[in-house]
């Protein structure tokens, strides 16, 4: 008899709040920030905030990070709160709750003065994959010599 498959897959929570900034940020979102409140809520691990700047630049926020999640990582949010009427959705994934607002509403409800002790995420490093098309810097070529500058 084989074991029923659980209709959620796991993924670590810093992970998934990392992945979720930076499909926001497809979507080009603002001000995107990542909150690890682990030490201070029981309730869950990371806020990701990000600002739209209407209606269909929430619904364009919002539906990246749900449709790649679930279609590429089988991943669906427990619960969705909020509407794109009222300009702030909120996407509980348990562990990560990503917050997509429009600027004015984000400004009042100021939730990061509100959770001010959890620390900021830094933004991960681009793949190796994206950094391939970039230009490296010197310090990424390894016994490069720093070019003279004229």
């Amino acid at each position: 008899m084989s074991q029923p498959r659980p209709i959620f897959r796991q993924m670590d929570s810093r992970r998934l709040a990392l992945l979720c900034r930076e499909l926001a940020d497809n979507k080009k979102a603002e001000d995107i920030v990542i909150l690890d409140v682990r030490e201070l809520s029981s309730v869950t691990d990371y806020f990701v905030i990000a600002s739209g700047t209407s209606e269909p630049h929430l619904r364009a926020i919002v539906d990246e990070v749900t449709d790649k999640l679930r279609e590429q990582h089988q991943v669906r949010p427990k619960a969705i709160d909020g509407t794109l009427q009222t300009a702030w959705v909120v996407l509980d994934y348990f562990d990560v709750i990503v917050h997509i607002m429009r600027g004015d509403v984000r400004e009042r409800y100021d939730l990061e003065t509100l959770w001010g002790d959890a620390p900021r995420v830094k933004a991960r490093r681009k793949s190796k994959e994206s950094s391939k098309s970039q230009t490296p810097s010197s310090k990424e070529i390894p016994h490069s010599k720093p070019r003279a500058t004229p």
